[in-house]
Order: structure tokens, then C-alpha cells, then sequence
């Protein structure tokens, strides 16, 4: 069976990118399309568009480490509120300042090489050479969106790093050996030339007996809100694992008293605070500065409940001052809540799962049931043990070895690395959610799973998850998932209804931009019919921001959009003269069954995940010879909405599960 879901997930990502190969070249001709009808409009509207083409200056000269990014707009920026949907949105449009565009270079370069190259030009005495090696470290910084790892003298082997095994003289695998004393003049030319560009350097990690080296971050702080990089990471585990204490702990600062002191904080209703454990999917934010320091509330010492729970910061403080944010989605670990959890590992789109694993219970309940539809959903995973402070020597030997052997079984296929050293937490960082590695790392290392063991009572380990976290790559810089020059897709995933402000949606643009007053098109409702509307104002992270692109999650205020209208599921494009999308009632798509207890047949209903869709499905017809389906079947299957249509495309990964039945996909038709 593992094999069989291992060669099925391979067929179902070469489906999904040959879908989405296609569906970015129409999307490219249908801008292109637009764009040539935009030549043949008056004279007029090309002048008043001129100014928003060029590049910001924002971009050539970053803002100096510490100084606070002015993102917030004036109350005259907004549209009024008593303008019908789309009236004047092309004035609207040209006349708002639009923030500015990501670090996009346009010449990718090798950054190994460059690093190499640079620190030979800082080390010769030619006036020139400093301006080259300026040049470099900006362009490197452009291409890493203001972030860089700069690793100065050998590098360890990453087979011998990972495996735990103490590093020696000649266990290098790449970089140019070098002194101390030259490892202290190049982090003070280094620190010298980010500091003239606005940035801040930080020695992430030091060696200076046994092959000499240092890793140093340079971070240019973010010209503005709407360009903060952002990492989303799913939380889950088992009832009772320590989910809401670790993130509690890591929001704000304080340690827990063995109690559950940090968790309460975190709880959203009455009935969590009473039972202890969440039942929503909540969302927690911890941002970290140019220095990569984190952002923590003045009262993160205090050991008074009351005063964690209300003397918090504020969202928009975090956004303001951080150069990255790591946004955590804490998910429900009892079992009667799985519905709300899988919506959330569907919906939120995050770069990584973080499994906490309790270390006096072990993998046990629901965690194996969380890794499974990780590992489905082909999310990369990190472990996280705690309560290592109360656990007995010998239960925690046989919670490690329980981790060890069911992330190395034929299911998982995952090479655990435990996170011992903070060599080790900057390394991992950076690979191992990547299928092919750098610095010739052996084929066995493919699929790396980073374990950390740590204590939210006395501290230990915390600092590598935060290292960690500090470090991982923002989650809309992976270009397989979102890319800016499509047309615009926003998915929502939460609704509101505001006092004074109307109808608020939440979601992840999968592609394209949007701005403060664009006419938009929001549906499908009952009846597949898509509804006009236009953008009040953004919002991200509770910062008002005037633009958002691809990979971002941010807020909108839906102008004259009643709260009933709009649900779960639903997606935003923009008007066109090609008309609204259409909504799809019927699909085929390529299925296996990883579990039922008996056969699927004919009119079987399933609740579906598809993205942020969360709808009943009926089972139309099958391509089985038996016409019926048994846990590990592979099968063409065609599906029926029960409810209303829903906005899907080819290419799209599906899971749908009732009771203990499992099954996984990839829509292949619409019908």
C-alpha cells in the first residue's frame, strides 16, 4: 500500500504541474490579450498610468534598519462608502499610490559562487573591488527578497552534519578554508557594506577551533507592510500534545508553568477556556526583526495570567516592526474536531506542518492521523517533542525511537534530523523542504524531517525552533504555487460581517495582484452566478496595506456585499470582457482509496476538500472493472457536487473522507 500511494502521489504532482503549465500559458495570452485592448484606449489613460510603472524607490534605496515603514493610508485613500460597486474604479485605480513591487531581480546568479567571489574581493586591497562586492551583496539580497545566508569559510558535509556525528579537519564539502583572522575581517567588511545599504547583520553561528566558519544573516528591513515576508505553518498533534502551550510560549515570550498558563491566552471561546482544548482554527503571528530577534510584548516576563492575556500586541505592532512573520495555524487535535482541521491544512496553503508530539505519550490518537494527511497532501513535515522536562529518561528514549521508526517506514520515507545544534537548525532550515539538495547531499537524505525536542517549562530547545522558523523561506516565494503575472484568483477561506465596515473576507491570493478599488467579480453562489463588487480597502496581518500579490493572505472589505451572500470556498477575479468563470457541478478525477472498510459504490457520499471548498460530494459513476472500490484501488471516478456548484479547476488535489473512509485525488475533467 505504501508503495502503491508513493507511485500514485508522483502521478498525481505530474498531472497537477502539466495542468498548471497550461493553465499559466492562457493566462498569460489572456493578459497579453487585455493588454493590447488597454494600446487602443485615448491617449489620456496611458499619461495618467505612466507614473505607476516605474520602479520604486523603495527597492533601489532600502530603509535603514529601524526605521518604521509609513504603510498606512490616509482616510482620503480609501473609496467612499456611498460610490456604487465599480464607478469610477479606472480613476480609482491610476490615481491611488499602489505599494511597491517585491525584490524581483532580473539575473538569477549562482549564490555559492557569488559568495566565494565576494569575499575574495573583500580581501584584496583594490578600492574597486569593494564597489564590486557592494554590488554583489545587494543583488544577492534582491534575489533572496532582502534576506541572504552568508556562510564564510568551509562548509561540513550535510550527511555528516545531519547524522549527528561531531564535525573534523577534512570533513568539508564545499567553500574556501579560511583563518580566523580573515573570518573577522570579512564579517566586518560585510557588516560595514549591508549596514551603507540599510541592512542589519547577525551571527546566526560560530566556530573557531575546528574548521573555522561562520554563518551570518543579512536582512534589509521591508519597505512596507504589503512586503514583509510571511511564512504559514500548520500546528498539529494529538489532544493534550502541547500544540496552544508551544505556541502561546513562542507568541509571547513567557515560559508555562506546567499548568497550561501559556495556552490561555490563545483560547478564542468560553467553552476552550473551560475544557482546555481548542476546538477552532486559530491563528497566532510571530514576527521577527532585521536582526532576528523576535518581536515579544514588554510584559513577556510576567508571570501573571491576566496580564499575559491582556497585555498582548497587537497584530498590527507585530507587522510594523517585523522583517518577517511566521503566522501559525493552530489547529484542533480531538478527534470530533478532524473536519475543521483538515479544512485548515486544505485551505491555509502553509509551507510546512509542525506535528507536536507529547514526549510521555508518544506519536499516539490523532498525530498519526494528522502525519498521514500531511504526507498525503505532500506538505513537508517538522516534529516538534515536548514536555521533555517532565518525561522520564527511559519514556523519552522510547518516544524518539517510536518517531524514528515511523518516519523512516515504507509510509512516511522520511529521514529524521534532530535539531541538537544551531549549525544544525540553520541548515535544515534551508533544505529540507526542497526534493533535490545542495552541496551534494546523498540521495537517503531526500525528504528530510527535522525532530526538536524541547521543554516550554525551562526553555531547552526553544531557541533552535526559533532559529528555525526565523530562517525558513517566505511562503510566497514558492513560484510553483503562486505566481504574480496571472490573472487574479482569491480564495476565501473566512467571512466576517464588520460594524461600519461591512462584509470582510479573508483568503490567499493564488495568483495575480489587487488593489484598493479594483472591480471584482465574487462567486459562485447557489446558482453558479458570480456577483459584482469592488475593494473597500486591504488589510494584512490588521495593517492596512493598498496592494497585495500571489502567496499572500490578507483581508478585503467587499464594497455594498451583504454578509449571507458570501461563504467559504468562494474565489475573486477580476471583471473581464471574457465574462465570469464558470462554475463546475460535475467532475472526473483520478482517486485511490487509502481506507474503507468495506466496498464504494454507486451514490456514496463523501465530504470533499479541495482547496478551501468543503462540500458534499456524490460518487456519479466509475471506471472500476467490479464497479465498486476497495482500500488500495486506483480508479477514474466522477463526482457531484450535492449542494451548489463550486469554482475548481483541472490539476487541483482533492481529499474527501466520511467517517474512517480515507481517499485521496486529482481532478483530472470538469463536466
Amino acid at each position: 500500500m505504501a508503495n502503491s500511494l508513493r507511485s500514485f502521489q508522483n502521478e498525481i504532482d505530474e498531472i497537477a504541474h502539466r495542468e498548471v503549465v497550461k493553465q499559466r500559458a492562457a493566462g498569460h495570452a489572456k493578459i497579453e490579450h487585455e493588454k493590447e485592448k488597454d494600446t487602443k484606449k485615448p491617449v489620456v489613460k496611458t499619461a495618467v498610468k505612466a507614473p505607476a510603472k516605474e520602479k520604486p524607490a523603495a527597492v533601489k534605496s532600502p530603509a535603514k534598519a529601524g526605521d518604521k515603514p509609513a504603510d498606512t493610508p490616509t482616510a482620503d485613500v480609501l473609496p467612499k462608502t456611498d460610490e456604487k460597486p465599480g464607478e469610477n474604479t479606472a480613476i480609482q485605480n491610476e490615481a491611488r499610490p499602489a505599494d511597491p513591487l517585491p525584490y524581483e531581480p532580473e539575473v538569477q546568479v549562482d549564490l555559492t559562487v557569488t559568495e566565494e567571489e565576494i569575499q575574495g574581493l573583500l580581501l584584496s586591497d583594490t578600492p574597486t573591488n569593494h564597489d564590486r562586492a557592494r554590488d554583489l551583496i545587494a543583488s544577492i539580497l534582491t534575489q533572496g527578497r532582502g534576506e541572504h545566508i552568508f556562510r564564510i569559510g568551509a562548509r561540513p558535509q550535510h550527511a555528516k552534519l545531519f547524522s549527528g556525528e561531531p564535525i573534523v579537519e577534512g570533513d568539508n564539502a564545499g567553500g574556501t578554508i579560511r583563518t580566523v583572522e580573515e573570518i573577522d575581517t570579512l564579517k566586518e567588511k560585510i557588516t560595514e557594506i549591508v549596514d551603507e545599504v540599510g541592512g542589519k547583520t547577525t551571527v546566526l553561528f560560530e566556530e573557531r577551533t575546528t574548521m573555522p566558519r561562520i554563518s551570518l544573516l543579512l536582512r534589509l528591513p521591508p519597505p512596507s507592510v504589503a512586503l514583509t515576508p510571511e511564512v504559514r505553518c500548520a500546528v498539529v498533534g494529538n489532544v493534550d500534545s502541547g500544540k496552544s502551550t508551544t505556541l502561546g510560549v513562542l507568541t509571547r515570550g513567557a515560559l508555562d508553568d506546567g499548568r497550561g498558563r501559556a495556552r490561555v491566552s490563545l483560547f478564542r471561546h468560553k467553552h476552550e477556556v473551560e475544557s482546555g482544548r481548542t476546538s477552532s482554527v486559530g491563528m497566532e503571528i510571530l514576527g521577527f526583526g532585521p536582526s532576528g530577534a523576535p518581536i515579544l510584548p514588554s510584559t513577556s516576563q510576567s508571570n501573571d495570567p491576566d496580564v499575559m492575556r491582556r497585555e498582548k500586541m497587537s497584530w498590527e505592532e507585530i507587522s510594523i516592526q517585523a522583517s518577517k512573520i511566521v503566522s501559525f495555524i493552530d489547529l484542533a487535535g480531538h478527534e470530533r474536531y478532524l473536519k475543521t482541521t483538515l479544512y485548515g491544512l486544505t485551505s491555509g496553503s502553509p509551507s510546512c506542518v509542525i506535528l507536536i508530539v507529547g514526549g510521555n505519550a508518544g506519536l499516539i490518537g490523532m498525530s498519526k492521523e494528522h502525519l498521514a494527511i500531511a504526507l498525503a497532501l505532500s506538505v513537508p513535515v517538522v516534529v516538534c517533542i515536548t514536555k521533555i522536562d517532565m518525561t522520564p529518561a527511559n519514556i523519552l528514549a522510547e518516544t524518539i525511537k517510536q518517531v524514528t521508526k515511523i518516519l523512516k517506514s515504507p509510509g512516511c520515507r522520511k529521514t529524521p534530523v534532530f535539531v541538537k545544534s544551531m549549525e544544525v537548525a540553520i541548515e535544515v532550515s534551508q533544505v529540507f523542504a526542497k526534493e533535490r539538495w545542495v552541496h551534494n547531499l546523498p540521495s537517503e537524505f531526500a525528504g528530510l524531517c527535522p525532530v526538536i525536542q524541547l521543554s516550554n517549562v525551562t526553555g531547552e530547545g526553544l531557541d533552535y525552533v526559533r532559529t528555525f522558523l526565523n530562517l525558513l523561506p517566505a511562503s510566497e516565494g514558492d513560484k510553483d504555487k503562486f505566481v504574480a503575472d496571472q490573472p487574479l484568483e482569491y480564495c476565501v477561506t473566512e467571512v466576517w460581517s464588520v460594524p461600519y465596515v461591512g462584509t470582510v473576507v479573508d483568503g490567499i491570493l493564488n495568483a495575480g495582484r489587487i488593489k484598493t478599488g479594483d472591480a471584482v467579480l465574487i462567486g459562485p453562489d447557489s446558482n453558479g452566478n458570480f456577483q459584482g463588487t469592488s475593494v473597500k480597502s486591504i488589510q494584512r496581518k490588521r495593517a492596512s496595506v493598498n496592494s497585495a500579490e500571489a502567496g499572500q493572505c490578507v483581508s478585503l472589505a467587499l464594497k455594498r456585499m451583504r454578509r449571507a451572500a458570501v461563504r467559504k470556498g468562494m474565489v475573486i477575479v477580476h471583471k473581464t470582457d471574457a465574462g465570469p468563470p464558470q462554475a463546475i457541478r460535475r467532475f472526473e478525477g483520478q482517486v485511490l482509496i487509502l481506507y474503507h472498510n468495506t466496498t464504494l459504490q454507486r451514490n456514496y457520499q463523501a465530504m470533499l476538500h479541495c482547496g478551501a471548498i468543503r462540500q458534499t460530494v456524490r460518487i456519479v459513476s466509475m471506471d472500476h472493472p467490479q464497479g465498486v472500490l476497495r482500500t488500495g484501488d486506483r480508479a477514474t471516478v466522477t463526482f457531484e457536487f450535492i449542494s451548489q456548484p463550486e469554482y475548481i479547476k483541472e490539476g487541483m488535489k482533492l481529499l474527501f473522507r466520511e467517517g474512517k473512509t480515507k481517499g485521496l485525488g486529482v481532478i483530472t475533467r470538469l463536466l
